[in-house]
């Protein structure tokens, strides 16, 4: 079954989803197009690039993941199709691509398919949805694009390590309004060694136990846990932990480990 995702910031009012939608449909009427968001905020590559880092591995193997975020033409970005870990990426060469890839690609080519001028300002619903239906319907990278070395590099921030300290930062903010830090599992793993902990955040708020899950605590009282995406949240239990603890985007977290 050929499956196509959509991780756009073209948001639900206006036209472009469905011109977009309609694109493929009409390229490849068999395909299985499924949201994974269409809200992202707009040109925000870093938040795109959490959401599809964290979700396309739920996926069939040759899935290809369409994404547009900043794919307007410029002169100096490239369109780019991508083989990585048995999935097919198409997108722009802005820098999404290194946030969400741990290693290095399988394959990268750059795009070589001519714009049909009335796509000229949304190339999205025309170069774009041609390379993701050719790669869903079984073609090949070579076949819409040649070999390049490499992508844009854009860099995470990421936490630091002071003595006994984690020094990390708010990255994302989903919509229960879940505090997610650039604290990994894995990285707070090998720093603790079986320590005790104190998690200090805005306000002079601490918590100094990880949670399993959401409902460990009684309704309304916080808690740090791994979520889905393996990084380090705070949580309020059916509470809006951003907006209760004053919490956003780059505020600081420390974990000191005793």
């Amino acid at each position: 079954m050929a499956i196509i995702t959509l991780t756009t910031d073209l948001g639900d009012k206006d036209i472009y989803q469905a011109a977009l939608k309609g694109s493929i449909y009409k390229l490849l009427p068999t395909v299985t197009v499924v949201d994974i968001t269409n809200n992202v905020a707009a040109f925000n590559i870093q938040q795109a690039a959490f959401i599809l880092k964290n979700s396309f591995h739920y996926f069939p193997d040759n899935t290809v993941h369409l994404i547009g975020i900043d794919t307007v033409y410029s002169n100096y970005t490239r369109y780019l199709a991508i083989r990585y870990k048995n999935h097919y990426f198409v997108g722009a060469d802005n820098g999404i691509f290194s946030l969400m890839f741990e290693q290095e690609p399988d394959a990268v080519v750059e795009i070589n398919i001519m714009q049909d001028l009335k796509f000229l300002h949304f190339p999205l619903a025309d170069i774009f949805v041609k390379a993701a239906c050719h790669l869903a319907n079984g073609g090949t990278l070579a076949d819409i694009g040649l070999p390049v070395a490499g992508v844009e590099n854009k860099m995470n921030l990421q936490p630091v390590i002071e003595k006994s300290l984690i020094k990390g930062v708010v990255i994302y903010i989903d919509s229960f309004q879940n505090v997610i830090t650039n604290i990994t599992k894995e990285f707070f793993n090998r720093v603790q060694q079986g320590r005790r902990f104190v998690l200090y955040f805005k306000r002079n708020e601490t918590i100094n136990h990880l949670s399993w899950h959401y409902n460990e605590v009684p309704e309304g009282e916080k808690l740090c846990l791994f979520g889905i995406s393996d990084h380090l949240e705070i949580a309020i239990n059916k509470g809006n932990a951003s907006g209760l603890l004053g919490l956003n985007l780059g505020d600081s977290v420390i974990i000191d480990f005793q």
